[in-house]
């Protein structure tokens, strides 16, 4: 019988992440049944949000179990189908998991042009890109000449948001963990200033990039970073909710920002959340946009890779610890 290997979730983690909650197993081949479309992986993604959902605290992903496959998107080469959308040789994104062969429900997959690589169909096409979209054009809104900070710049969906303001004629300052991701916000994604979230004069150096204050906060991380925009908010400024990184990989998280509501209040700033599966019936609009500026070089992707199934599990660890640039992609064999 042929078979094929995946990664579960060996244990479901109730501190920091480590390589050793996830095991590789090897399973029989599975069958593609009525409306199916058995998936080969070439690729999938990992994102933070992930571990998010491994707390329980993403309610879009149900509760975490252990002894199942990891979920994630990936980019695959249809082998068999049940389905009249889908034929053999047709490169699909869909919810493949950390699995070599998927059978997987049709209505759950895209078909894609197999020319294009896989980061900017599970980068920039996918989730992280369609998140950084719709969060900074619906919710935040930015105008020409306004200021934009974004938290987590680095990141999968970060260094995606930063561009997009730049494109609208916006002042964008990035915050980052390392002097190297500042340097590839500044040095090579167009970024107007980058703060070292780490530095020991971090709050000085924050203050001393935005200058005429903040109108739109991209928060992806929550914590004291997002208690640092909070005192520089313009009146009427927009802060977006993304995601809360700093509270994920199992530490207690820290108290909630100061100034919560009063400074809202003062300065009359809407702080709304959202989560992308709101605009899911305009992710092509999103897309063909997207298409047209990476055609006239306005907007660049960055990838970090691992290669190879049992790369998956440190890779998720490196990510988490901020060892990554921009998306992560897991190859595969």
């Amino acid at each position: 019988m042929a078979s094929h290997r995946r990664v579960i979730i060996a244990s479901v983690p109730d501190g920091p992440l480590e390589p050793g909650h996830f095991a590789v197993q090897s399973v029989p081949s599975p069958d593609c049944g009525e409306g199916e479309v058995l998936c080969r992986t070439q690729a999938f993604t990992i994102g933070a949000g992930q571990r998010a959902g491994l707390q329980g605290s993403a309610s879009y992903a149900g509760a975490p179990v252990a002894g199942v496959v990891m979920g994630g998107t990936g980019l695959a080469v249809v082998e068999a189908s049940k389905s009249p959308d889908f034929k053999p040789g047709d490169v699909v994104v869909g919810p493949t998991g950390w699995d070599e062969l998927a059978a997987v429900k049709a209505s759950a997959l895209r078909r894609v042009d197999g020319a294009a690589d896989a980061s900017l169909h599970l980068g920039l096409y996918g989730t992280n890109g369609l998140t950084a979209y719709f969060g900074l054009h619906e919710i935040g809104r930015p105008e020409r000449g306004q200021a934009v900070v974004v938290s987590a710049a680095a990141g999968s969906v970060g260094h995606m948001v930063g561009q997009f303001a730049k494109r609208l004629g916006c002042r964008v300052v990035g915050v980052a963990g390392s002097a190297e991701k500042c340097g590839v916000l500044t040095g090579e994604l167009g970024f107007d200033a980058a703060v070292n979230y780490k530095a020991h004069d971090f709050r000085d150096q924050f203050r001393a990039a935005t200058p005429d204050r903040i109108d739109v906060y991209w928060d992806n991380t929550g914590g004291a970073i997002l208690e640092s925009a909070l005192f520089c908010m313009n009146t009427f400024g927009r802060i977006v909710c993304c995601g809360a990184v700093s509270a994920y990989d199992g530490a207690k998280p820290a108290a909630g920002p100061r100034g919560v509501p009063g400074l809202l209040v003062n300065n009359q700033v809407r702080m709304e959340g959202f989560i992308v599966y709101r605009f899911a019936d305009r992710y092509d609009e999103a897309r063909k946009a997207m298409a047209q500026w990476v055609a006239a070089g306005e907007v660049q992707t960055r990838t970090t890779e691992y290669r190879g199934l049992e790369s998956a599990p440190q890779a998720f660890v490196d990510l988490l610890a901020g060892r990554t640039i921009g998306t992560t992609i897991v190859r595969l064999d």
